[in-house]
């Protein structure tokens, strides 16, 4: 059996949302301490860019307000089905934020509003890894074997990568995107 944490309220949904990265959301939408599509909306609203799934009674399941619902109860087989069509993106890969930007994988592209910054294979794949790592440095070492940048016999040059990405993305350096910590990289939150 699964346990699943306390109903936060929206002030404390906003600051975990704000602390984290998320693939996804699960909300049930009858929550005791607030309405789920209420939180939402208003998650929504503060630029949370992951998809979001409302848990719904069957009367509610086919609201009409643009948020994806599954009824309940449901199977669980329901469930990863509903949330595969969820994360599943005419492109590919969802979009997601970093730090200003929204980036685009399968587009190898980085925007933020008008500005638009194309990306090359190695710098998408770069920020991909990074991203798994959540708020965690990557350590350098299986960073450049993960991402194919160490074939042996040859000089590392993960940072040659880097260094090309900070330059393209960094436009202040008082807010650096990606940082080096503890003998690795990370995605500033």
């Amino acid at each position: 059996m699964v346990k699943s944490p306390p109903p936060p309220t929206l002030a404390e949904a906003r600051a975990l949302v704000a602390d984290s990265l998320f693939a996804f959301a699960v909300i049930d939408e009858a929550l005791e301490v607030e309405d789920g599509a209420r939180l939402a909306r208003a998650l929504e609203d503060d630029g949370f860019s992951a998809p979001i799934l409302l848990l719904a009674a069957a009367e509610r399941a086919e609201s009409n307000d643009g948020l994806p619902r599954l009824a309940k109860p449901f199977r669980v087989a329901a469930l990863v089905q509903a949330l595969g069509r969820l994360l599943a993106h005419p492109g590919g890969e969802a979009p997601f934020r970093i730090g200003p930007y929204e980036f685009h994988p399968s587009a190898k592209l980085l925007v933020d509003g008008e500005r638009r910054i194309r990306l090359t294979e190695k710098e998408t794949d770069i920020l991909r890894y990074l991203r798994t790592g959540d708020r965690h440095p990557c350590r350098a070492r299986p960073c450049w074997v993960s991402l194919g940048l160490w074939p042996a016999g040859r000089h590392p040059h993960l940072e040659t990568h880097i260094y090309r990405l900070r330059k393209k993305i960094e436009t202040d350096p008082d807010s650096p995107i990606l940082l080096t910590e503890d003998g690795g990289y990370r995605l500033c939150a």
